[in-house]
């Protein structure tokens, strides 16, 4: 089975393809970051699947999917930060919705689904779906994924398990690790969609926190909170996220 990932976010392609990589039922043909080359690319090349985020810039994904012109259309997944896109999305015929951010678990039940549907010579559904069971029960996350940022002329493998937490600086993100800060041209949005729902959690538009690192919480007198992290920072908690930022700390 072969699969076109569809998004203009580079952090949020990597990652599916990262996914995808790991079934190897299914073979990625490539990316695409704007919508025009979608077209283009799902039109020559035909695939059997394709993961296609529904907010691009260039053509978002129901234009991209009003202009695919081919016999044989491929099984769609769409993917979102929107969950008022849900009765549109289905109405185009996807096989899921996957609201962005979305956890591995949650990705490997569509493929899963997906899989079992497909002709019985595509793919050994027994073996696949027992693999993906253990997949998304836990047992084996996905601990190769690095997050690369470039550093002059190298290229850092971060592991998000050493992040301590995120700041928002303009157009940039600001990567706090236990002895380096890393800068990053990607938006809060982006990593937030890669990073694990169970360990990260954003408190503010402009922070993302690794639960594991956060070891006070100060309170005001006006109800607000700071989150105090292992490095001694305080980062401020708006009050949209305070509630289940405590419920994710089992405060």
């Amino acid at each position: 089975m072969k699969a076109l990932v569809i998004d203009d976010e580079g952090l949020a392609r990597k990652r599916v393809i990262n996914l995808l990589n790991r079934i190897s039922e299914i073979e990625v043909l490539g990316e695409c970051k704007g919508g025009k080359k979608a077209v283009e690319q799902i039109n020559e090349q035909k695939p059997d699947l394709i993961f296609l985020d529904l907010e691009m810039k260039e053509l978002d994904g129901f234009e991209v999917l009003d202009r695919i012109n081919i016999n044989s259309r491929p099984i769609i997944v769409l993917m979102t930060s929107q969950s008022t896109d849900a009765c549109k999305a289905f109405d185009t015929g996807a096989c899921d919705l996957l609201l962005k951010p979305f956890k591995d678990e949650r990705f490997y039940k569509t493929i899963s689904r997906i899989l079992k549907s497909a002709p019985r010579e595509v793919v050994n559904i027994e073996n696949t779906v027992e693999n993906l069971l253990r997949l998304y029960t836990g047992k084996t996350r996905n601990p190769a994924f690095k997050i690369p940022v470039k550093q002059g002329n190298k290229t850092v493998l971060l592991d998000p398990r050493e992040i301590f937490y995120i700041i928002s600086s303009g157009y940039y993100a600001e990567i706090y690790t236990r002895d380096h800060k890393y800068v990053l041209r990607e938006s809060l949005c982006a990593l937030e969609e890669i990073l694990d729902p169970d360990l990260f959690f954003r408190i503010h538009r402009s922070a993302i926190v690794n639960l594991d690192h956060v070891k006070e919480l100060i309170h005001s007198e006006y109800g607000e909170i700071d989150a105090k992290m292992t490095d001694g920072r305080l980062l401020h908690t708006s009050k949209s996220h305070k509630k289940h930022f405590l419920e994710k700390l089992g405060v």
